[in-house]
């Protein structure tokens, strides 16, 4: 399950359970995987839905007309087509098993903590659905949330059905499929840690914002489940070098054979992909000592992993970033509109970029609006050779 065609000096190693020739040297910049955007979400509840989707689509559009007129080109990049909160919110995924089963190689999990428990055991959504005298909605599965720890979903109380309840059962059955898949290539796990809520009711609940503190315990969590052999993290790529950036740019990447069975996690700080913050990287510059890759500019010492969502956009600035050495997430459609429309611009664009990984909500071959609207790798391929780097 995997590319050919490579440069001379290769080695034969075993990955994704078949024997392949691969360059010595390929580095886990050098190639291309896809996965899913919000990979735990389950089908949602059409009676919720369908209740909440006037009233967020109105929110929506008051929270845009608010924003100044730099920051409506910035949040246009991130959402460039105007869509309704049911159709923004019209996809959904099997369990990671299934996904990982396929051949997608990233995954995105949207998490947020409760150090108490039961905070988010009863969204707020059920009450006002009461209160209007609608109960033909679905019997909501609370396990897991009343106890203290990372809880997995989009938008407390609104939207918010999972796989996963808890993050460490989502880590959970990320580490026992990938024991049952030794030779996997590296699962690249962006993680958007959750720091506001979207107080829509009274009795919404209330989102902890992630200190120093919060991350450390994040860290932990990571490396208690999975284990830290089977995590890449930045301390891996710095090696010797005095900070990740001018190691990233070195290209000092493990190879894909070294990477084999491993993970690489992006954290997203929050701010809905507007913002950064320094709370991960206070008292751990350049990420030292750190779990995770955070989202950054690039030229940054803690610089390595960068997030351009728009690959027609940043087309350009996406494939001098991965010539330089930069790890780059992008996505081959946005909000539905792609499969909604079924055009396959964004996708072609994303691919031909040069961007290490590619989301996308449409892997499989039915989507929510009827078109033939899909996105795959070639030769369903797990990775492939990347088209801009991986003849260096």
């Amino acid at each position: 399950m995997f590319i050919t065609n490579c440069k001379a000096q290769t080695t034969s190693i075993t990955i994704e359970n078949g024997t392949i020739e691969v360059p010595k040297d390929l580095k886990i910049n050098q190639i291309q995987v896809l996965g899913t955007h919000n990979s735990y979400a389950k089908k949602r509840d059409s009676v919720i839905i369908n209740f909440l989707n006037p009233m967020l689509t109105h929110a929506m559009k008051g929270f845009t007309s608010k924003l100044s007129d730099e920051e409506k080109e910035k949040y246009k990049e991130f959402h460039p087509n105007q869509m309704s909160f049911k159709e923004m919110i019209s996809y959904s995924f099997p369990d990671f098993n299934a996904q990982l089963s396929t051949g997608l190689r990233s995954l995105a999990i949207d998490i947020v903590y409760d150090p108490v428990g039961g905070t988010f055991s009863k969204p707020a959504v059920y009450d006002a659905l009461n209160a209007k005298g609608i109960t033909n909605y679905k019997p909501f599965d609370s396990t897991g949330l009343g106890t203290p720890g990372f809880k997995v979903m989009h938008m407390p109380d609104i939207d918010f059905l999972s796989h996963y309840n808890t993050f460490e059962a989502a880590l959970t059955d990320l580490k026992t499929w990938s024991n049952k898949n030794p030779t996997h290539a590296p699962i690249y796990i962006m993680i958007e840690a959750k720091d506001k809520g979207f107080p829509l009711f009274p009795n919404s609940a209330k989102v902890t914002p992630f200190t120093s503190d919060v991350y450390d315990v994040l860290d932990q969590t990571l490396v208690s489940i999975l284990g830290r052999n089977k995590i890449i993290t930045p301390d891996d790529v710095r090696g010797d070098y005095q900070t990740l950036n001018e190691a990233v740019l070195a290209k000092n990447w493990p190879t894909v054979e070294a990477s084999q069975g491993k993970f690489i996690f992006l954290l997203l700080p929050g701010g809905a992909g507007l913002t950064t913050e320094g709370a991960y990287i206070k008292n751990h510059e350049s990420l030292k000592g750190r779990v995770m890759f955070v989202k950054a500019d690039a030229g940054e010492p803690h610089s390595g992993f960068l997030l351009l969502d728009n690959a027609i956009v940043r087309q350009n600035e996406i494939k001098d970033y991965v010539k330089q050495g930069y790890m780059v997430r992008t996505r081959s459609d946005i909000e539905t509109y792609e499969a909604k429309v079924n055009d396959k611009t964004r996708a072609n664009a994303a691919f031909s970029s040069g961007a290490q990984v590619i989301s996308t909500d449409y892997y499989q071959d039915t989507n929510n609006y009827g078109t033939s609207y899909k996105v795959e790798m070639p030769n369903n391929k797990a990775a492939i050779l990347n088209p801009l780097n991986s003849q260096e």
